[in-house]
């Protein structure tokens, strides 16, 4: 039995008990059929439809139909020439934003002559921007008859070819004729360059028959190393939803020892998705029966066991990017253990209204259960503190972010934790926009004599540690990319002017854009920027983020869901091949990861137990009509070792998030380390909190050790055999053999390889 039981009478108790003597059902056994829905979950439900209800389209830039019936409204109301060409400039932008693009087509038509009418001065003024937005709407267009209306799985994975061609090529055909009179007029405008040669490739004639001059050579699209092909599988399982940006679990939430699927949508009307593998190569979608229907948007989900019940639950994070309209609550869902979920934000004192999409589950005070630090943005006029959540053990938690030192204030894209200085105590670090990133060092309790019921103290050590830029920053993570068993630090970069910064950073050309971080753990409380000799000095301009291994090597990878909700920034996203803990290898183009449309929540994860990490990415922007499917490309295999092992804690949290796993592998060159810290892995999308460890091509395990930051204690375990799943509970003498059976993913070649969605690409609700 778990030893954290609280001592409370009635259900929380009886929950905690029944999980402790291992009374878990399978889902097939144990869900409710049919529809459920918690109170809780009617709740949160009716307040998100009187937050969308009464949120202001004037000030969020992301409700774009109803920003477009506002602008065409105020046009019939124009009284004067200037005023009709600005109206008519902004409508035409949220009618294209809102996916409405022939209408958006003809405005632009309307604001051309708007501006003829008011004379030269006015039209050279304006006329670049106007066939730069009108290009965006032609090829808008051609994404959406083909990549959305006829999606397959080659649809626009870049450099396109093959079915990726499109079918209906009016759209892009229009394009090339504004974009190439756009490089006539202005030759330095490489933005226009590079969208001008991913619309060629739309139609079929890249390389061969763009103009010379305005090539974008296809050896820039080359990799550094061959991954081999992992085929997009998403259409062929059903599981190739199509929303707009989101976040994604790829976890185990019945504990049936298959990897299910648990993602969000940032629409206002978007209830979040649950997709039960059914351990055959199938899914069954589990949204109703979960109770998850009226829990709508949020732009993050993360996983944790926050109340040690054996039962994985589920955090939603709203609000963020949209300022003062962002003042959303957060979701509290807890796993019931029989298929369903109840949201008790409230009564877990978690209910608040703040803009955030970054949060982090860890255990700072080391008495076993898992606290809460939610990184929240503030922004001009609208102060949002950052808050953290200590967890009571009761089901509850008590705010002491600014009792701790950590109540900050910025705008906060991501936030991780580890134990950079491997004292026992986990740390936090935040990526904020346009500031500064910060450190905070965890240095125990203010007062010893409290203990873990106290406050605690938090040191910003950032410059000293020299790990605050970039200081336009987004998605970020601990990982310890060399294995000599200390937490780097990885941190992507996101400003641009726009995409011609990232064309620049692929043509070898000077860029203004804001390039990655990689900072190397010195081992004495500072980093080293290893970014230049790593080859990751690069203008990412990333969203999604996670990391894994690719080829169970043994060393981390990293996949990058990249763009910002502006229509231009079609850019590829970008999967990087760690060599060796030396330097990171571009495998983008050879595993056909290169997906153009936006990138967000990223997992890496064995869907199939077959011992090596597919991945799975929520794709989709945040305006209302960029809508596109997810992805999941299958791994290929590569023939190395691996391990699989799920750590349970006893006097450390249930999940076992933090503890840190040390495998010594024997090799044909002598014994070999490869280091793994328990959590979902990077801050926009989470991993399985399993831990799935490729071996390389290791002879045997010789040991793997695991230390419990609560006891300090490290559990040590021999002869493990390679290729297997194990359990390993905190304290026990040996492993667990796990029996979990691998299976082929039942992917239908029909849906594989073509669909047709009826309405796909029209504003959603």
């Amino acid at each position: 039995m778990h030893q954290r039981i609280p001592r409370t009478a009635g259900r929380w108790a009886a929950r905690a008990i029944g999980a402790g003597l291992g009374l878990c059902l399978t889902l097939a056994a144990a869900a409710a059929e049919g529809s459920y829905e918690s109170p809780g979950a009617k709740r949160m439900g009716d307040r998100l439809r009187e937050i969308a209800r009464t949120n202001d389209v004037m000030k969020n830039i992301f409700q774009n139909d109803g920003r477009a019936e506002w602008l065409g409204r105020a046009l019939t109301r124009a009284t004067n020439a200037p005023e009709r060409l600005d109206l008519t400039g902004r409508y035409a932008v949220e009618l294209l934003s809102a996916g409405r693009t022939e209408e958006a087509i003809a405005e632009f038509g309307v604001m051309e002559k708007l501006m003829r009418e008011q004379g030269k001065e006015i039209y050279d003024q304006n006329r670049q921007l106007y066939l730069s937005y009108l290009a965006i709407s032609y090829l808008r267009q051609g994404e959406q008859q083909n990549c959305l209306l006829n999606h397959n799985a080659a649809s626009c994975l870049a450099p396109i070819q093959g079915d990726g061609v499109h079918k209906l090529q009016a759209g892009s055909r229009h394009a090339i004729e504004v974009l190439e009179q756009l490089l006539k007029d202005y030759p330095d405008d490489l933005s226009s360059r590079w969208l001008l040669n991913i619309a060629y490739m739309t139609v079929g004639e890249y390389p061969a028959k763009v103009p010379e001059r305005w090539l974008v050579p296809p050896k820039a699209f080359d990799s550094d190393y061959d991954i081999k092909r992992f085929p997009e599988v998403a259409g062929g399982l059903g599981l190739d939803v199509n929303r707009r940006s989101g976040g994604v679990i790829m976890d185990d939430f019945d504990g049936d020892g298959n990897l299910d699927l648990i993602m969000s949508s940032i629409g206002f009307a978007d209830s979040l998705r649950y997709f039960h593998n059914n351990g055959d190569g199938t899914f069954a979608d589990w949204t109703d029966r979960a109770g998850l229907l009226n829990e709508f948007g949020g732009l993050n989900l993360i996983q944790a066991d926050y109340n040690n019940d054996g039962f994985l639950d589920v955090l939603v994070l709203r609000g963020a990017w949209m300022k003062t309209a962002g003042h959303f609550p957060v979701s509290l869902l807890r796993n019931n253990g029989n298929g369903t979920f109840d949201d008790v934000t409230e009564e877990a004192g978690l209910l608040r209204f703040r803009p955030t999409q970054t949060a982090v589950w860890f255990d700072f005070n080391n008495d076993g259960w898992l606290d809460l630090f939610i990184g929240n943005e503030s922004s001009k006029g609208d102060r949002n503190p950052c808050e953290l959540f200590r967890n009571n053990g009761d089901g509850t938690f008590t705010e002491c972010a600014a009792a701790c030192g950590v109540a900050n204030v910025g705008f906060v894209k991501g936030v991780v934790s580890a134990d950079f200085n491997n004292d026992g105590r986990p740390d936090l670090y935040l990526s904020r926009l346009g500031q500064p990133n910060v450190l905070y060092r965890n240095d125990g309790p203010k007062d010893p004599s409290k203990g873990s019921r106290g406050d605690w103290a938090f040191t910003d050590v950032a410059a000293q540690a020299g790990v605050t830029e970039p200081m336009y920053s987004f998605p970020c993570w601990f990982f310890d990319y060399d294995n000599d068993g200390w937490p780097d630090i990885f941190v992507a970069g996101y400003h641009i002017t726009d995409a011609g910064d990232i064309a620049a950073d692929y043509l070898g050309l000077p860029s203004a854009g804001e390039r990655a971080r990689l900072y190397h753990n010195n081992r004495d409380g500072t980093f080293t920027d290893a970014s230049m000799e790593a080859g990751l000095s690069k203008v990412l301009h990333a969203m999604g983020c996670n990391f894994g291994d690719l080829d169970n090597d043994g060393y981390l990878d990293f996949y990058l869901g990249t763009g910002d909700p502006n229509l231009s920034t079609l850019v590829p996203n970008r999967m990087f091949r760690n060599a060796g803990g030396k330097v990171f290898q571009d495998v983008t183009t050879s595993g056909g990861f290169g997906h153009l449309q936006k990138g967000h929540a990223v997992a890496f994860g064995d869907i199939d137990n077959d011992g090596d990490q597919d991945v799975y990415e929520v794709m989709g922007g945040a305006y209302t009509g960029d809508t596109a499917f997810n992805v999941l490309f299958e791994n290929p295999g590569h023939g190395n070792h691996w391990i699989t092992l799920k750590l349970e804690g006893v006097q450390s949290n249930r999940g076992a998030i933090g503890a840190r796993i040390k495998v010594i592998a024997e090799t044909a060159d002598g014994p070999r380390e490869i280091h793994r810290t328990v959590g979902s892995g990077g801050s926009f999308g989470a991993n399985p909190l399993r831990q799935e460890i490729g071996l390389g091509e290791a002879k045997a395990i010789r040991a793997v050790e695991i230390f419990w930051p609560v006891t300090g204690q490290t559990q040590a375990l021999k002869n493990l055999p390679m290729d297997h799943f194990y359990r390993v509970r905190e304290g026990a003498a040996e492993a667990t053999p796990w029996d979990l059976k691998s299976f082929k993913l039942a992917v239908d070649p029909a849906k594989a390889h073509m669909h047709h969605h009826p309405g796909a690409g029209t504003a959603s609700p």
